[in-house]
């Protein structure tokens, strides 16, 4: 129970519902217990008529009067019952809305290299099932303990108040069942850690599956992954078997153990009527119904008890991640007005999940206004100055400032915000265009969104498709063509018109002629703001105020377009090279 702690808060929260819920469900059950007290009156003013003790007329009534109680007590118990699920079966539907914020806001804050080490059918399954299996402890589990209790005290105690042997004989296999319970809820513990693993494996597979279609398709190798899944699928349901076989031992078990009480109460309450140690057969009948009533209740303890142990095994993950401090933290609160001023000194960076070092002592300077372009070969810690510049990694040493302050030495909010960014591979909603376009500025107009269309040259693109602006793209973006990705995920950063503009090779997949022409929009649309550009194009980068060149994490070239080709190296190679691959089309 140590991880299901973390949810007393929440059980705070919501304290007047709960106890609401719990007077609701003791009047209810005393209510319900109403019907064996007045059944055995029933047996009594029958036994009563036939030994000519009460007259016809007092049998009718006394009859009447106890159906009528009988009948009203049952209406008023399931009035009561339902207002009982209302509220404690709300609580956990509460719950589980917070919970999943609580998850998902968690997730918000974490770093890249949490997304690097975990997969994401993983954190789906512990947002979704995890969270369901959680919300069946703080709903039904809860209802049906207090039920359970409410109806064993006020049970046993009209009980022991009628014939204290008898109830000790009626009880007697609840001991057995305790320790039977004990000893199942260990194994279904451990069992349901192992289920909820590989549900975890299984929501990983598909979901990367599913994404990764067209590679599959494309290489031909459907029958080997639904083979990868059919295994996978038969180790998931061998793990869901074996939880099963232990669960099925609850229902049985329970069923042999009031069928034996029930048994006892015949046999023993027999034998002390006949020997005038009860007063009327209406006692056993009165105990069997008392038996019966708690047969439910008793078969809810090993059900809650499994509920519990599940639950309990998939808080301890949700905790796992819950308890992960973010390697990124927004330790400022104020805001500041970013000018675009970008300073590196002597950074250096390594990545912790395959400890590449992919910046060496470097250090250059931006000016507020000015274009920086980085070239360099694949693997050179281009991106990786982008990802610094937004603060998505922290620095090993060095420092970067921004403002002639230190990064993390400014609000992160409002760092981000005055940025606009474009990664190397284009990430589109499952949206419409016009969304994805506005997710850099939520309350742009149509006037505005069209304009940036326009400025990242994909809006005849976008007029060409039946529903223009409101086509809805599939997941990932796969609707559009990677040129018209990049450029939706272009015209989404500049609609914001940030200080600050980071651009990450992203005009890879478009031509030469529409390169030129975004590029011609870009450079109005850059002025006076402090542009980045990842390139392998010469031609990205010429009109650069700064250009350099990286490899292996380190600056080996620096200057402007036109100092850099007069020199031997490595720009005035690619550009060389470039120049000829035009010429030659």
């Amino acid at each position: 129970m140590k991880e299901l702690q973390h949810l007393n808060k929440y059980f705070l929260k919501y304290k007047t519902n709960l106890i609401a819920g719990v007077i609701i469900t003791i009047i209810a059950r005393m209510f319900l217990l109403f019907t064996p007290r007045y059944v055995k009156k029933v047996f009594i003013v029958i036994e009563q008529y036939f030994a000519n003790s009460i007259s016809t007329e007092v049998f009718k009534a006394e009859l009447l009067e106890a159906i009528i109680y009988i009948v009203g007590a049952a209406f008023i118990g399931g009035v009561l019952t339902f207002f009982m699920r209302q509220y404690i079966i709300n609580v956990s539907r509460y719950i589980e809305f917070d919970l999943k914020n609580e998850i998902y806001e968690q997730y918000q804050k974490l770093s890249l290299n949490f997304y690097k080490k975990n997969r994401t059918g993983d954190l789906m399954n512990r947002i979704s099932e995890d969270v369901s299996r959680v919300r069946m402890y703080a709903g039904p589990a809860i209802m049906y303990s207090i039920n359970t209790i409410t109806l064993f005290v006020i049970a046993l105690i009209y009980m022991f108040k009628e014939s204290p042997s008898l109830t000790l004989y009626t009880i007697m296999p609840l001991p057995i069942l305790s320790v039977v319970i004990y000893k199942l809820s260990k194994e279904i513990h451990k069992r349901s850690t192992i289920v909820q693993e590989y549900l975890s494996k299984l929501s990983s597979f598909t979901q990367e599956s599913f994404s990764g279609i067209s590679v599959i398709k494309a290489y031909g190798i459907e029958t080997q992954t639904a083979l990868n899944f059919e295994t996978l699928a038969a180790e998931s349901k061998e793990k869901q078997i074996s939880l099963a076989r232990v669960q099925a031992w609850f229902f049985p078990m329970m069923v042999l153990l009031i069928g034996a009480s029930n048994l006892i109460v015949i046999y023993i309450g027999g034998m002390q009527y006949i020997n005038g140690e009860i007063e009327s057969l209406g006692t056993i009948a009165e105990f069997i119904i008392y038996v019966n009533l708690l047969t439910w209740p008793v078969a809810t303890v090993g059900w809650v008890t499994s509920i519990v142990q599940q639950a309990e095994a998939s808080q301890k993950r949700i905790n796992h991640f819950l308890k992960i401090e973010p390697e990124i933290k927004n330790t400022v609160e104020a805001e500041t007005e970013i000018n675009g001023n970008i300073t590196f000194k002597n950074v250096s960076f390594t990545y912790d999940d395959t400890n590449i070092q992919a910046l060496n002592n470097v250090s250059f300077d931006i000016k507020e206004g000015e274009t920086l372009a980085i070239l360099g070969k694949t693997g050179s810690g281009k991106s990786t100055i982008l990802d610094l510049i937004g603060r998505l990694y922290d620095i090993d040493s060095g420092s970067i400032l921004i403002n002639n302050k230190e990064i993390s030495q400014l609000n992160l909010n409002n760092l981000r915000d005055n940025m606009g960014y474009v990664p190397q591979e284009a990430f589109l909603f499952s949206d419409s265009l016009k969304n994805n376009i506005k997710f850099g500025k939520e309350n742009a107009t149509d006037e505005e969104v069209i304009q940036a269309a326009k400025n990242a040259q994909v809006h005849k693109n976008i007029t060409k498709f039946s529903k223009g602006y409101d086509t809805i793209l599939g997941e990932r973006g796969i609707t559009l063509s990677g040129g018209q990705k990049q450029r939706v995920s272009i015209a989404r950063a500049i609609i914001k018109s940030p200080k600050i503009l980071l651009f990450d090779d992203c005009l890879s997949a478009v031509d030469t002629e529409t390169e030129e022409k975004i590029l011609k929009s870009l450079y109005k649309i850059t002025q006076g703001k402090t542009t980045v550009i990842v390139s392998h194009r010469v031609s990205s980068a010429k009109n650069a105020d700064k250009i350099i060149i990286l490899d292996e994490g380190k600056i080996v070239q620096q200057g402007t377009h036109d100092t850099l080709i007069e020199t031997e190296g490595y720009y005035k190679h690619l550009y060389l090279k470039q120049l000829s691959e035009t010429s030659s089309k």
